[in-house]
């Protein structure tokens, strides 16, 4: 049984350039071991997912994101949409929570430090980078969703093995 929540990446190239890519987080236990994944929704198409002994499903969620941005980014694609099942994730650039962050030097509307800094600092650096345009939408979690569940499968995998995996 997951007990994280899902945040799913399948990536597919349109004619225009456009990457749209879903994530995942899992985690069971939180903290306890926890794994990640995104996928390229092509037959065929590119993978990753990995793991951390002990971690959050928060945390997991961030590094999905920012494990396919990496990824992708190096592939030169115009624009890459995320899409997510994680309102942490997606919130943080639609709402621009992020510009509030760095105005109040990393604290939050309640003043304290924004958790996962470590790991918003990379993900911002890259969704905001001049080079690709990223956005951000948000997609209703294990709702039958294809590449939802592919990813899904993947993240969990990743945290029962301790094990990631590519392709």
């Amino acid at each position: 049984m997951n007990t994280g929540r899902g945040c799913y990446t399948f990536v597919m190239h349109a004619e225009d350039g456009r990457v749209v890519v879903y994530t995942d987080g899992a985690c069971r236990g939180n903290p306890g071991p926890g794994g990640w994944a995104w996928a390229v929704a092509v037959p065929g198409g590119r993978y990753a997912s990995g793991a951390e002994a002990r971690t959050t499903n928060q945390r997991m969620e961030i590094t999905a994101v920012l494990e396919a941005l990496r990824a992708l980014s190096a592939d030169g694609p115009a624009s890459i949409d995320v899409v997510s099942d994680s309102t942490y994730v997606v919130k943080c650039f639609t709402d621009r929570w992020w510009e509030g962050w760095q105005r109040r030097n990393w604290t939050n509307s309640q003043r304290k430090p924004v958790a996962n800094r470590d790991l918003w600092e990379p993900l911002l650096a890259l969704a905001l980078s001049p080079s690709v345009e990223v956005t951000f939408r948000w997609v209703k979690g294990h709702s039958g969703d294809h590449w939802n569940d592919v990813v899904d499968e993947l993240a969990t995998r990743a945290a029962d093995t301790g094990a990631g995996a590519t392709g």
